[in-house]
């Protein structure tokens, strides 16, 4: 059974944040490949409705934490599949990266950020907002340097990657996702947005819209996500810190029907050589003191945090909404960095 969440330091550490003002409310839970050991949540769903607290079934909108729970499952499984071969060039077998600079990158170049695109990605912009024609100028575009000369983060990456999964497997992201990844891990509370408005309602909100005068709720705060119709590799999943512990069980014991262990293992390893700064697989290992080797981490622009060490069997997530708040990363990074030594290093 969970540990209750006023028992734990964690605990006591996001009320602290909260009381702070530093987000609204938060999220948590911490467990090995057998389960949850504790949980908790703290704070407001929603500032302007004081009377209701953050419960275990709220959804945030786990911005970058997209990457890992649909594309990079989705990509394992292409894998294990022998569907998708992470060394050959992209030109070599899907039309439309061919005779394009994106066609001489790998897969996993895309996959530990060495693969050279652009770091903009404020596509309306430079795309216009049509998007088959977004689509056409993400890979048109000239790459910034030599594929695998740098490790330089971008969310083309995992954009690319979504579309390449969804030439493969001749499906929506969204729909893979759900079929090989949420589903068999039973993720039930996870999917894109924008959500119906019964789910908006348990939805924590994000940044003020200047368009719509109001919070966003229910739809993905990253532009970029909402111009592609919220359900893209960048963004655009909404999901419960329940079912990201859910997905974060299966990294460690991935159950029949899902990506495998090798492909977590895979993953979770330098995949840069000696480039600086390493990577894994999407994943990259979590800032700290020498006691942080052996975790992994994802972060998301809203305020959200995924951590797992095969080596301690352990994994964690933190769900905020700090976005709500401010966008200035540095406080929440703080509360971040403290949380994680509780959970890994026993602090």
């Amino acid at each position: 059974m969970a540990q209750l969440s006023e028992e734990t330091p964690a605990a006591r550490l996001l009320a602290g944040a909260v009381r702070d003002g530093i987000c609204p409310g938060a999220a948590w839970a911490v467990g090995d490949a057998a389960g949850t050991l504790h949980e908790g949540t703290a704070g407001l769903l929603d500032p302007a409705r004081p009377g209701e607290p953050v419960r275990p079934d709220t959804l945030y909108d786990v911005a970058s934490l997209t990457k890992i729970l649909a594309v990079w499952g989705v990509v394992g499984t292409l894998v294990d599949a022998g569907k998708l071969d992470l060394a050959a060039p992209l030109g070599t077998y899907w039309p439309a990266a061919a005779g394009r600079p994106v066609g001489d990158v790998t897969a996993h170049q895309l996959l530990t950020h060495t693969a050279g695109m652009p770091l903009r990605a404020n596509l309306r912009f430079l795309y216009g907002s049509d998007p088959q024609d977004v689509r056409d100028g993400v890979l048109a575009e000239p790459l910034r340097h030599r594929p695998g000369a740098a490790v330089a983060y971008t969310d083309r990456a995992a954009l690319v990657l979504g579309w390449l999964a969804e030439h493969l497997a001749g499906r929506p992201l969204a729909r893979l996702a759900g079929e090989r990844v949420w589903g068999p891990l039973g993720m039930a509370g996870t999917r894109f947005g924008p959500l119906p408005p019964g789910e908006a309602a348990r939805c924590a909100p994000t940044e003020y819209d200047e368009e719509t005068g109001r919070h966003l709720r229910g739809t993905v705060h990253d532009f970029s996500a909402r111009l592609l119709g919220g359900a893209c590799g960048i963004a655009g999943v909404f999901t419960t810190a329940g079912d990201t512990g859910r997905f974060l069980r299966g990294v460690l014991d991935p159950p029949p029907g899902t990506f495998s262990a090798a492909w977590t293992a895979a993953s979770l390893r330098v995949g840069t050589g000696a480039l600086v700064p390493p990577r894994g697989l999407l994943w990259h290992p979590a800032p700290g003191p020498s006691p942080a080797g052996g975790v992994w981490a994802h972060f998301g622009f809203t305020g959200t945090a995924m951590w797992i060490s095969p080596a301690r069997g352990r994994w964690a997530v933190l769900l905020t909404n700090r976005l709500y708040v401010t966008r200035d990363p540095g406080p929440l990074a703080r509360v971040r960095e403290a949380f994680r030594a509780h959970v890994f290093e026993g602090s």
